[in-house]
């Protein structure tokens, strides 16, 4: 079937944060979106590991390897930007002080539960990071992941089955074939990013969409 990919995925979220936002990037896809945010838009990136002013990825052979983000991938530093404390980064997501945070997910619930940390394996260690802090502590939740996991079975369900991360906290969920509101109805379509049925879209689906 027809998917976006990750960059394209990544250039779509993008279009929709507020000029003048303060954004927390997670691990894996999410980082793509910060090479498709406007400057003029003056949007600041923040990384849980103590960076605010995250540009876009450093071009190939330029890369410096003391500048890194919290998965450890180098980035680039704005004019103006500032890196800081662990403990400092933390009392920002705390605080209240993130308008946005966009994360991966492995599962997101009708009621905007996440699931981002653990495919609950026996024996697998808790490691559910700074997620659960930025979950709860940022003013929105976006989720940018693929629709279905690599054997088809859909990540958007009535209810999570794996850990979850936080409750009720995703806004929306950006995938490579839709963009999804989490709603007091339920789970609404905002846009389908190829060509699909309503039909093919709510069979890719665990939860039941509003069209």
């Amino acid at each position: 079937m027809e998917k976006i990919t990750r960059e394209q995925m990544a250039e779509r979220l993008a279009k929709d944060i507020p000029p003048g936002s303060y954004v927390n990037l997670g691990i894996g896809i999410p980082v793509l979106v910060a090479n498709y945010l406007n400057p003029e838009d003056e949007v600041l990136l923040h990384s849980e590991n103590g960076i605010l002013g995250m540009g876009p990825t450093p071009p190939k052979g330029e890369e410096d390897f003391e500048l890194i983000n919290a998965g450890k991938q180098p980035v680039t530093l704005l004019t103006g930007g500032s890196f800081f404390h662990h403990v400092d980064s933390f009392a920002i997501m705390r605080g209240g002080h993130l308008d946005l945070c966009i994360m991966g997910g492995m599962q997101v619930a009708a009621n905007g539960d996440l699931a981002n940390w653990s495919l609950g394996r026996p024996g697998e260690p808790p490691a559910v990071g700074g997620a659960m802090d930025l979950a709860v502590g940022a003013k929105k939740v976006f989720i940018l992941m693929e629709h279905n996991s690599k054997d088809g079975s859909p990540k958007i369900l009535e209810k999570c089955t794996l850990p979850v991360t936080g409750l009720g906290v995703v806004s929306r969920i950006y995938t490579d074939i839709a963009v999804l509101e989490i709603t007091p109805e339920g789970v609404k379509v905002i846009e389908k990013l190829v060509d699909i049925s309503d039909e093919d879209l709510q069979a890719r689906t665990g939860a039941k969409l509003i069209f």
